[in-house]
């Protein structure tokens, strides 16, 4: 036995680290676990161990002995300490005072800690810990494209890396269960940075597993503020934010319809592109609801659905149901197809039991399959779509009947585009329908529109004359009155034209490129008797930048305008001369009449003779001032000399958080509205929120929200309060109370979706907070 004061000494050990190869099998990632399997033995490789201190005394391969200042190293490991003892055959070690150990990005001190270097087992007595989860790489397969259905809301992709949380706390004892295994007893838990203990947890047992990024506290209780405010034998949380199975954190609330209630939702991770979440829901007024949603995802198809029961509305008193799927895949040869299907029980299912305006505002729901071919057609493309759709209405309100769209079973659509034959370009537009109906008439149509344009164009000029014939063949019910089969062939001319001006110029003392683009559109339609057509799907466009420029005043194909006319417009930009980004549009146009009009939807007259132009539109948007951007609208009618609408909205956003939108919007007769809403920090960690939606005509709010938001750093808390109108003399109001802690839990009901739809430019105080709304989406 030797003596040696202040020098280093040298291990040479061997450790068994098997090498476990991973299996691929239909694109998930299978990992065999280590105690299931019988390995074979590994190859054994020294890893050499560096011991460093003031005295030192022993045999490097047995047993050393150190004292002052101790350091000792091995790969992913280092041990700091006032004393060590060291055993090199079974590669463990024994340290005390003022223990310091460091394993991968983790930090642990304590009074005394017995470490194998080998198995990575052992323990660490009244430690306090720092733990650092390792970045991660985004996950997620890719998504397929899918044809357009009336509601496809699109799965979110791969999602995009994620800052690791650093978390601390301390415990009684903290048992080493292998690589990147923890045990804890007694342990109290937060994410909050050091010297602020607002929240933790505190618990009998902490499992703390990095390989699966799992932690998992038995007998558990959050404290916060000192003060215990939730308890739970059981509750798990991903160490990266990412999905994982388990109990989720109840949601609590409060609302005019449904009275208090809480929902206990349940996570099932069932592999990297499937999952399930069930969620209770308890309503004071109204009883159990239980629903359940299951998401899949792969490279060529996704979907979810989603159902929901009640057996028994206490306030209703019957059952109510809901049942939501939607599918989309992608085939071999181009070809798509998706499904999207949603049933309610009654018509009142979504104002009773829902809280957002957007979901109890729905009255119609469609029910439709679609199956859809892009291809090449020489130098261009068709597509080809078969699509069968159904809908059910929803009649919420008895004083205002709404009459349900046209059924299309079959539609069956064929479209193509090809450039530069014969120095023109060819598109074609082609279709079959079968419109159905419960009351009213109902029928077959068979269309074609082909046509050819011949684009002139040079660096500051274009010119566009196209020409087209537009065929259909209807062919009505034998029990419809008024209407008879019938044959409408309409030739369509247009002529598109327009120049371009540029010059360089100053605005708030930058320099831009302003441009000048007036533009000519000439539209001429012969007259033809529609009347005896019936009208399946078209109806009166609104006068808009959206369709000033159009060949036909109706949407749809069932009604034809009559025309001879022209649209003149002129528009100027500001753009930046390096990045080319818009700063600034000013835009203008007007459509003038050659002649009166004489086809009309049924029920409504004809534009007067004496009319001779549309009304004048006038838009400008951009960023105005710095910060400041801004949306106006002007549609005046110069025949009768008055505004028929105007809208003006403008938002004010120095930083991320602090955000103010003001809007007005009028249509004569109909609308009078003004909307506030805003972000904004009032003192330090605090910001309050809110909107407010006035109707000037009928005197009544139509929707208000009002709130703060309080950031302790690692924890947020929200009040919400939220009213809106469901009807003209029904309202429906909630209260929103959400703990969020970050990288853990949120504790109540979630305000996160009704602030980003009511308030423009909304952002969290935390983007590092947890993403429990990606998995737990009822829907309400």
């Amino acid at each position: 036995m030797h003596r040696i004061p202040k020098k280093r000494i040298t291990f040479a050990v061997l450790c068994a680290m098997p090498m476990l190869a991973t299996a691929a099998e239909d694109g998930i990632i299978l990992k065999p676990q280590r105690s299931l399997l019988s390995l074979p033995a590994a190859r054994e490789e020294p890893i050499p161990v560096f011991i460093e201190a003031d005295t030192l005394e022993g045999q490097t391969d047995k047993e050393a002995r150190a004292e002052g200042n101790v350091q000792l190293r091995r790969a992913g490991q280092s041990v700091f300490a006032d004393r060590l003892t060291y055993d090199a055959q079974r590669q463990e070690a024994d340290v005390s005072g003022n223990v310091r150990f460091e394993y991968q990005r983790d930090v642990l001190e304590g009074e005394h800690l017995r470490f194998n270097m080998g198995t990575e087992r052992g323990f660490m007595e009244k430690p306090t810990f720092r733990f650092t989860p390792v970045p991660r790489e985004p996950r997620g397969p890719a998504m397929p494209g899918s044809p357009a259905l009336t509601t496809a809301p699109p799965l979110s992709s791969a999602r995009p890396p994620e800052a690791p949380i650093e978390s601390r706390g301390s415990a009684e004892r903290v048992i080493f269960d292998g690589p990147d295994l923890y045990k804890l007893e007694k342990a109290s838990y937060t994410t909050c940075g050091p010297g602020n203990d607002d929240w933790f947890i505190r618990s009998n047992e902490l499992d703390i597993d990095k390989n699966r990024d799992l932690g998992v506290a038995r007998g558990a209780s959050i404290v916060f503020l000192d003060t215990p405010i939730f308890y739970t034998p059981y509750i798990s949380f991903s160490l990266h934010q990412q999905r994982k199975s388990g109990l989720l954190t109840p949601h609590y609330g409060t609302a005019t319809n449904t009275g208090t209630e809480i929902t206990l939702p349940y996570y099932w991770n069932i592999a990297p592109n499937r999952d399930a979440t069930l969620y209770p829901r308890i309503m004071t007024k109204r009883g159990l609801q239980l629903g359940g949603e299951f998401r899949y995802l792969d490279t060529n198809y996704r979907g979810e659905a989603r159902l929901e029961i009640m057996p028994d509305d206490r306030v209703a008193g019957r059952e109510r149901h809901g049942y939501f799927f939607k599918h989309a895949q992608t085939f071999n040869d181009g070809w798509t197809g998706a499904i999207n299907i949603n049933r309610v029980s009654d018509d009142r299912y979504f104002t009773d039991l829902s809280t957002l305006v957007a979901v109890t505002s729905s009255t119609t729901l469609p029910n439709e399959g679609i199956l859809a071919r892009t291809g090449k057609w020489g130098d261009g493309t068709y597509t080809f779509s078969a699509l069968a759709q159904q809908w059910q209405t929803l009649q919420t309100d008895p004083a205002a009947p709404i009459t349900p769209p046209y059924n299309r079973m079959p539609q069956l659509s064929l479209t193509g585009s090809r450039q530069d034959l014969l120095k023109s370009d060819i598109d074609l537009l082609t279709s079959y329908v079968d419109f159905q109906h419960p009351t009213l008439t109902s029928g077959k149509r068979l269309l074609a529109y082909p046509s050819m344009s011949f684009p002139l164009q040079s660096s500051y000029a274009y010119l566009t004359p196209k020409i087209g014939v537009h065929a259909s063949r209807y062919l009505v019910n034998n029990n419809t009155v008024g209407f008879e089969d019938t044959t409408r062939t309409l030739p369509i001319f247009t002529a598109d034209s327009g120049l371009v001006f540029e010059r360089d110029t100053r605005f708030t003392g930058l320099p831009f490129i302003q441009t000048l683009e007036p533009r000519l559109f000439y539209v001429y339609i012969p007259y033809r008797d529609q009347s005896r057509i019936p009208n399946f799907e078209s109806g009166q466009q609104d006068v808009s930048f959206a369709t000033i420029f159009s060949e036909n005043q109706f949407s749809g194909n069932d009604r034809i305008s009559d025309a001879n006319q022209v649209t003149l417009g002129v528009t100027s930009r500001l753009i930046h001369p390096d990045s080319g980004i818009e700063r600034l549009r000013v835009a203008l146009a007007q459509r003038y009449y050659f002649s009166g009009q004489r086809v009309t939807l049924p029920g409504v007259a004809p534009r007067p003779d004496t009319t001779a132009s549309s009304d004048l539109l006038a838009a400008v948007s951009g960023t105005i001032l710095p910060r400041w951007t801004a949306e106006m609208g002007w549609q005046y009618s110069t025949d009768r000399s008055q505004t028929q609408k105007a809208n003006i909205a403008t938002r004010y956003q120095p930083a991320p958080g602090k955000v103010l939108n003001l809007a007005y919007r009028s249509t004569i007769d109909l609308i009078r509205q003004t909307d506030i809403s805003f972000q904004w920090p009032v003192a330090a960690n605090w910001t309050v929120v809110g909107r407010w939606n006035y109707s000037m005509l009928d005197k009544r709010t139509l929707e208000a929200l009002a709130g703060f938001e309080y950031d302790g750093g690692c924890w947020t808390f929200r009040a919400v309060g939220h009213r809106f109108a469901t009807a003209l003399n029904a309202v429906s109001s909630s209260v929103f109370l959400q703990l969020e802690l970050n990288g853990v839990s949120r504790i109540g009901s979630n305000p996160l979706d009704v602030l980003r739809r009511n308030v423009g430019g909304y952002t969290r105080p935390d983007p590092r907070s947890p993403g429990t709304d990606d998995y737990y989406v009822p829907g309400r």
